[in-house]
């Protein structure tokens, strides 16, 4: 998917890099609507990655049958594990989608960056961080299956 955001200029997106907890999970659980996102999304050429470090225990369980490919990683250096997943498949064509503070490092260096505050809340620090802000992980995917609501929202 290709966007060209006016004053920034053109945005090539190969992958989407997904937060798990607080994002597409609400007390380790998928949010209902996630999944059909999710499919629409890859049909749209976008490879979708969720990147967690799975508080709960339930990422692998509860995204079966999903267009996804699970990054489960130690807890320990969670936003470092995240950026690094990111520059390794070229973070400017990547648009990532969090809510904690440990998704700061990765909003800072993918192509856009996409904050949810959802029900269990979001890190201010990250807040700060992100390029869009939304109240929920619904919004966010439509941003991605509608670009010329990004377009709208980012251009300079």
């Amino acid at each position: 998917m290709e966007i060209n955001i006016p004053g920034r200029g053109l945005i090539k997106i190969k992958n989407l890099l997904l937060d798990y907890n607080g994002t597409i999970a609400c007390d380790g659980k998928v949010i209902p609507s996630v999944k059909e996102k999710i499919e629409a999304i890859n049909k749209k050429g976008i490879r979708v990655q969720l990147v967690t470090a799975d508080t709960h225990g339930t990422a692998s369980s509860q995204c079966v049958n999903m267009p996804i490919e699970i990054q489960v990683f130690d807890n320990s250096n969670a936003a470092e594990n995240k950026r690094e997943i990111a520059e390794k498949l070229g973070a400017e064509q990547c648009i990532c989608i969090g809510n904690g503070f440990n998704d700061g490092q990765m909003f800072e260096a993918c192509g856009i960056s996409i904050i949810v505050i959802g029900e269990e809340g979001c890190s201010a620090k990250s807040l700060l961080k992100a390029d869009i802000v939304c109240k929920n992980i619904e919004e966010a995917f439509d941003l991605i299956l509608k670009p010329n609501r990004i377009i709208a929202t980012l251009r300079g």
